[in-house]
């Protein structure tokens, strides 16, 4: 494994074929993202693009979960402190841009639940992959900040506009299987199935003509470049929201299982 993969200490690393490096989420049972692994997924495309030995990425979670989203003290943290909501903002940027960026192929494979900060790589993945109960939220406007992320970018071009707009302003559950049907991820799978499925799909990437395939990405992923202010005004609307009262209760009301009693009156 190159020297280069040695820094990251959220993400773990192995090679299920010689030109394919699998990227686990490690953090805990659930893999939620704290600072530290939401500064590791901006840089790790970067590393990727670079490695002249990777052919192909897959991001994946544990044997459990791919992720639950943000963690509580990285959120926290953003609504309370300047200076961490403009680096959250910079690196959920680099997120996206370097993910669209990267000219390898990445494959994603989620199971359990798929939410938030973490559900942004399992999208944007170029070929997706979920298990077919996997739990797939988007879950900002339920903690009380816009849909920034990856979700104005790419959901209206997968699944349509108006599909997007009910399950991003409601935050409903979508299963692996109902989100293969509309065409929110490329393939539902069993759970038994998924670690081999991402495997096999990486592996016929890794192994085809390659500058055929990241031209392809390349030209592809233009459509998403179009989306490009649009992405930047949501995820700007979305750190503006930090600093607002709404995610104050979202953050309490997730932290005491209850429904929230979102404060009254709008500053817009």
């Amino acid at each position: 494994m190159s020297d280069r993969y040695a820094k990251y200490t959220r993400l773990v690393f192995d090679r299920p074929h010689a030109k394919v490096l699998r990227i686990r989420l490690n953090n805990g049972k659930m893999n939620t993202a704290d600072h530290a692994m939401h500064a590791e997924l901006a840089e790790i495309w970067r590393d990727i693009d670079a490695d002249p030995e990777i052919n192909v990425a897959i991001i994946t979670g544990n044997e459990r979960v791919f992720s639950a989203g943000g963690d509580f003290a990285m959120v926290e943290d953003l609504m309370n402190d300047a200076q961490a909501r403009l680096r959250g903002w910079k690196e959920a940027r680099a997120i996206v841009h370097n993910m669209i960026d990267c000219n390898k192929p990445i494959v994603s494979a989620m199971r359990g639940v798929a939410v938030g900060a973490g559900l942004v790589t399992g999208i944007l993945a170029d070929i997706s992959i979920a298990t077919k109960s996997c739990r797939i939220i988007d879950g900002h406007t339920r903690l009380g900040v816009a849909a920034g992320d990856h979700a104005a970018i790419i959901w209206p071009l997968l699944i349509g506009m108006a599909r997007a707009k009910y399950y991003l302003l409601l935050c409903d559950e979508l299963r692996g299987e109902q989100a293969a049907e509309m065409g929110l991820v490329s393939l539902a799978v069993d759970d038994a199935e998924l670690d081999d499925k991402s495997i096999e799909i990486a592996t016929r990437l890794a192994t085809g003509a390659q500058s055929a395939i990241r031209f392809t990405k390349h030209a592809l992923n233009n459509w998403l470049r179009q989306m490009g202010p649009t992405f930047d005004t949501s995820l700007a609307l979305e750190f503006l929201g930090f600093a607002g009262n709404e995610p104050q209760e979202g953050v309490r009301s997730h932290k005491e299982k209850r429904a929230p009693n979102w404060p009254e009156g709008s500053p817009v």
